[in-house]
């Protein structure tokens, strides 16, 4: 009876896993998913564990004989995804892995620019209201003191210093978005406050050198760097999000399974977030202070915004396969 129940609960996944294995044996790895790539994993996995119980009880041979050889056809194509170069990592990630994350994990990052967006709205129409409320939004210390454009107030720095600025500001990004990811063991808690703070700075901000009529250089400024590194933080948030899913919305999968599947495609976003930063970095340490027209600034930034979008929406998809008659 225990046998026939193990056979019954575990055919389904043994079935699946199969389907899998047969869809890397058509089209290969590169024509896979970034789901279906975590499920043929947790489907190794899962057999793997199914055939050392189905021995340690003594089960039929012809079942483990079977489980043995899921087992091995199954290890094989889980090496060949995990055996290439670290080179041919990195560009599957950004080149498809990254892009097709962040389509399917939409909802979640589009959950944290919205955020963004409320408390940005929110600090930017206090703070035009009266000044002071710059100091309800922001810590004392980090409420700019106006005395120019943010142009001159950022990158008043000998040119030559460029390289040390940009790393400096790469690594404290990255640092951001990374706490943003982490954030997600607190049930998404410290992400959302992150996020939302990361908001309510930009408002205050943005209202402050508005005041001053300073607002058409603070966005003109920010715009050449802005989109990326704004977007990558929302990205960041969204990784923690869907950390924080993993545990407070299983589903029908185990709690562990359904967590470790969610940091396997938190990652995905938080290591394609880095990469967004250091490119918004090295813009904003070797571009951003050069005395270029607003005109100029405001372009770059709407390059940017069109070639990330259109990373997002393209990379990684799979072309069609046409059938030829025969």
């Amino acid at each position: 009876m225990r046998e026939k129940r193990f056979v019954d609960e575990g055919s389904p996944r043994w079935g699946a896993l199969e389907e899998l294995l047969g869809r890397v044996d058509r089209s290969g790895l590169g024509g896979m998913r970034a789901d279906e790539l975590d499920a043929l994993a947790f489907g190794y996995r899962a057999a793997t564990t199914d055939l050392a119980m189905a021995r340690a009880r003594g089960y039929d041979a012809g079942l483990i004989a079977y489980l043995n050889r899921l087992v091995a056809r199954a290890h094989a194509r889980v090496y060949a995804a995990t055996s290439t170069s670290g080179w041919s990592n990195a560009v599957r990630l950004f080149t498809t892995n990254f892009p097709r994350e962040v389509r399917r994990s939409w909802s979640a990052i589009a959950l944290c620019a919205l955020l963004s967006l409320v408390t940005g709205t929110i600090a930017y129409v206090a703070t035009t209201a009266d000044p002071a409320n710059a100091y309800a939004f922001v810590p004392p210390a980090a409420v700019p003191s106006v005395s120019g454009s943010l142009h001159d107030t950022n990158f008043a720095f000998d040119r030559t210093y460029a390289p040390a600025a940009a790393a400096l500001i790469i690594t404290n990004n990255i640092k951001v978005a990374a706490t943003a990811f982490a954030g997600g063991i607190t049930a998404g808690i410290v992400t959302l406050i992150i996020i939302g703070f990361n908001g309510l700075d930009l408002g205050a901000t943005a209202a402050l050198f508005a005041r001053h009529q300073y607002g058409t250089d603070l966005w003109a400024t920010i715009a050449p760097h802005g989109v990326i590194e704004l977007t990558a933080i929302q990205v960041a948030g969204g990784a923690g999000l869907i950390l924080a899913a993993g545990y407070l919305r299983p589903g029908r999968a185990r709690r562990v399974d359904a967590l470790a599947a969610g940091a396997a495609r938190a990652v995905v976003l938080l290591l394609g977030a880095a990469g967004m930063l250091v490119v918004a970095g090295l813009i904003e340490g070797f571009f951003s202070p050069q005395r270029f027209p607003l005109e100029t600034r405001f372009a770059v930034g709407a390059v940017t915004a069109v070639a990330l979008t259109a990373y997002f929406v393209f990379a990684g998809r799979t072309a069609p396969t046409t059938s030829r008659a025969s």
